[in-house]
């Protein structure tokens, strides 16, 4: 009955990685196609940000979802398990993984600032600053992934095929201090500090709109918003705490297990590979729901938004783009411009026109 269980566990793997990769890998890819290419109704900064994210997720999901891990279970020998490819896989993979987590956390940084002080918004709205600080996540993740090169080394080890005793190189975690310091280091930055930074401040700025919606009275919310403005702000709380819950929730269950492998199992002699463990079961399924955090990530961030759901319509029906559908600042301030450029003939009673509602059409 156990030899059945780990028979499915791994047949389980066998199928659920590929099936990531072919759905992951293309979703990514449209994502940035979308908010590059297609009106969504997003900021600059969102589209830098969020572009930047699908395409370091789809490099993490190359590297290590379909050069390691679906590599590992479809084949007896991937290239990876020699020189110089065994330290190389790892440097790019941590690379990606801490691009991804890191960027996560620096666009969540950076909503809190602009939400708190017009200063900021005014420096961070600026396309070039945002391009400048997704490129320094980018190298600072792979400079700091540069010691990971050398946690692992290549060992001989002996497999029994079809009755015969084969030796072939492996890959292997290196038991030293070393890469024990490094493991923890890496743990901590890829996993248990971006996590508890989201929720920080997620939860700031979720406090900022609850003081900001107790400015106005119940009708001045309602002539500003022309609808409910608190059902806008439960709204958009939700979705902070979806983002924040979802990203923890993914991320959380390796950081624990990979803390305790890396501890009470941190031993060559351990096998990684042995499901009649319990830890190793745990280990693995906690690294499932990690690497479905990379192909998500497209749902959460742009799939709420209503004109990129327009846009995706019109992309699958083939039909023409899509209207633009700026924001409600931007459709005022264009119409102000269309008044100043209209040459009207002078009036001998001159009016003052004075905007007293606004309102949102779409």
């Amino acid at each position: 009955m156990e030899a059945t269980s780990i028979t499915i566990f791994v047949t389980v793997q066998k199928i659920y990685y590929p099936l990531l990769c072919i759905m992951g890998i293309p979703a990514n890819l449209f994502t940035f196609y979308m908010i590059c290419f297609r009106k969504c109704g997003m900021s600059d900064t969102a589209i830098i940000y969020l572009s930047c994210l699908a395409i370091v997720d789809t490099f993490y999901l190359v590297w290590v979802i379909l050069i390691d891990l679906t590599l590992t279970f479809w084949l007896m020998q991937p290239f990876w398990h020699s020189h110089p490819w065994c330290g190389i896989l790892g440097f790019l993979q941590y690379g990606s993984l801490y691009s991804s987590s890191w960027i996560v956390v620096v666009f969540t940084i950076e909503r809190y600032l602009v939400l708190r002080s017009t200063a900021a918004k005014q420096h961070f709205s600026q396309a070039w600053v945002t391009k400048l600080t997704c490129v320094a996540v980018v190298l600072m993740s792979h400079l700091v992934s540069v010691p990971l090169a050398w946690i692992n080394i290549v060992t001989p080890v002996n497999f029994t095929i079809d009755g015969e005793n084969v030796t072939l190189p492996r890959c292997r975690y290196r038991d030293k201090t070393y890469s024990t310091v490094i493991v923890w280091i890496t743990t901590f930055l890829s996993g248990g500090i971006p996590i508890v930074l989201v929720i920080i401040f997620n939860y700031l700025i979720g406090c900022n709109l609850c003081r900001a919606s107790n400015l106005f009275t119940k009708e001045e919310r309602r002539v500003m918003h022309g609808r409910s403005t608190r059902c806008m702000l439960r709204r958009t709380i939700l979705l902070l705490s979806t983002v924040s819950i979802a990203f923890v929730v993914l991320s959380l269950p390796r950081f624990i297990t990979y803390c305790i492998l890396r501890t009470k199992y941190n031993n060559e002699k351990f096998n990684r590979n042995d499901y009649s463990i319990p830890i190793n079961v745990a280990g693995d399924l906690a690294n499932m729901l990690q690497n479905l955090n990379s192909t998500t990530n497209f749902l959460l961030y742009c799939m709420v938004s209503r004109r990129f759901r327009q846009e995706l319509v019109q992309v699958v029906t083939c039909k023409a783009k899509a209207r633009v559908l700026g924001s409600v600042l931007t459709h005022t301030t264009m119409k102000v411009f269309s008044v100043v450029h209209h040459k009207a003939p002078p009036s001998s009673n001159p009016m003052t026109v004075v905007l007293i509602n606004l309102k949102q059409t779409e």
